[in-house]
């Protein structure tokens, strides 16, 4: 189905309003909304899915009209809390359409990040009371109409309704690209921090970051044990790697995060700055973009990351936009003995054939824990 016929069937009841989380299942979707509106009154990309659901309940109060939330079904679990106690009908009675992106889909490989979510990806949104449907390669543009003519039902009750879309059943045609003017690509900039880690324990965030750390230790036949992959979980390497840090206190500890993952949970640097680690390191590759789903651009570009990250306690702050910046200010913060931050502004971009972990979840796991329990 093409984007535009979806859009146009939105249109019909009135959605004129859509916020949400890129999704790489949702490309052509969000593709769409940055050729039409960029960013702006009628789109706002948000830094968690949550975040969204809040915001588009006070577009309702504000209008009166319905609002749309797309994301991941990665995101349903932000989405759980504003939906069962502010949009329920029970509560506010605030309706919505929601667009998920179905990672993970029974009987259609994916990442073992995907495969739980994927099998309840349905029964959660139903459980929550958000009637489903499901978008495939030969959906018809009348049932679409149809749905939402029966959706209209619901939202006069406050109810809400959720779009879930299979893989490759939406398309757009319109090639939109993504860049900055920055110099360093995030592939090399992790390759630059691994010469100077040495033995030290490196826990990487969500998506390509991940997969170019694996990368990089088999270029540089090097194992795998002092690295945590946090291959799902978006936002949430920053607190693993405090958990890891505040436990093993005569071990460096380096987080390589990105701008879009630190937004996501922004809270979490603040618990980072009150317990101040001495022997962690927050690295956060910055390239203003959700780029391991697309390149869509997130807030960072009008954010003071190190301000925020010196606001909230972190002892010493760079910025840093070429490796001879970078090499310095890794080689001080891992001198320093205090919980440091690092902004590394990055290109955004990745090699065409960037593979995937070879090795499962539970066996990064495993050698992960092998290796701690082997320190002091």
């Amino acid at each position: 189905m093409r984007v535009e016929e979806f859009v146009k069937e939105l249109n019909s009841i009135g959605i004129e309003f859509y916020t949400g989380v890129p999704d790489s299942q949702l490309k052509p979707f969000c593709n769409y909304l940055i050729h039409e509106f960029g960013i702006c009154d009628k789109h706002i990309i948000a830094a968690n899915e949550g975040n969204c659901t809040a915001l588009s309940a006070g577009y309702h109060l504000s209008t009166g009209k319905i609002p749309l939330v797309y994301m991941q079904n990665s995101g349903i679990g932000n989405i759980i809390n504003p939906l069962a106690s502010l949009l329920n009908d029970k509560v506010y009675g605030i309706p919505c359409v929601f667009v998920v992106g179905w990672r993970g889909e029974p009987g259609i490989h994916d990442e073992p990040q995907h495969i739980f979510q994927g099998e309840v990806t349905r029964t959660l949104l139903e459980d929550m009371d958000v009637k489903t449907f499901v978008i495939g390669k030969d959906t018809q543009v009348d049932e679409l109409t149809r749905e939402l003519a029966e959706a209209k039902d619901r939202f006069a009750l406050g109810k809400s309704f959720a779009f879930i879309v299979r893989k490759g059943a939406l398309s757009y045609d319109e090639n939109v690209s993504y860049s900055n003017e920055n110099t360093m690509r995030r592939e090399d900039i992790i390759r630059h921090i691994v010469q100077k880690t040495e033995g030290d324990v490196i826990v990487s965030t969500t998506g390509k970051a991940s997969r170019e750390l694996f990368e990089i230790r088999e270029q540089n036949k090097q194992g795998h044990q002092c690295d945590f992959l946090t291959v799902g979980s978006m936002g949430h390497s920053s607190s693993i790697a405090l958990g890891v840090a505040m436990n093993k206190p005569n071990t460096q500890v380096w987080c390589i995060d990105g701008d879009g993952a630190v937004l996501m949970h922004l809270g979490a640097m603040a618990v980072l700055g009150s317990v101040k680690p001495k022997n962690l390191i927050h690295v956060v590759i910055n390239n203003n973009a959700h780029e391991t789903v697309g390149g869509m651009p997130t807030v960072s570009s009008s954010m003071d990351l190190c301000g925020i990250a010196a606001s909230c306690g972190y002892e010493k702050v760079f910025r840093v936009s070429d490796f001879k910046e970078l090499d310095q200010a890794v080689a001080e913060a891992k001198a320093s003995k205090v919980l440091c931050f690092i902004e590394v502004k990055s290109a955004i971009g990745a090699r065409d054939d960037l593979g995937r972990p070879t090795t499962t979840a539970k066996e990064n796991k495993e050698n992960f824990m092998a290796y701690l329990s082997s320190l002091n």
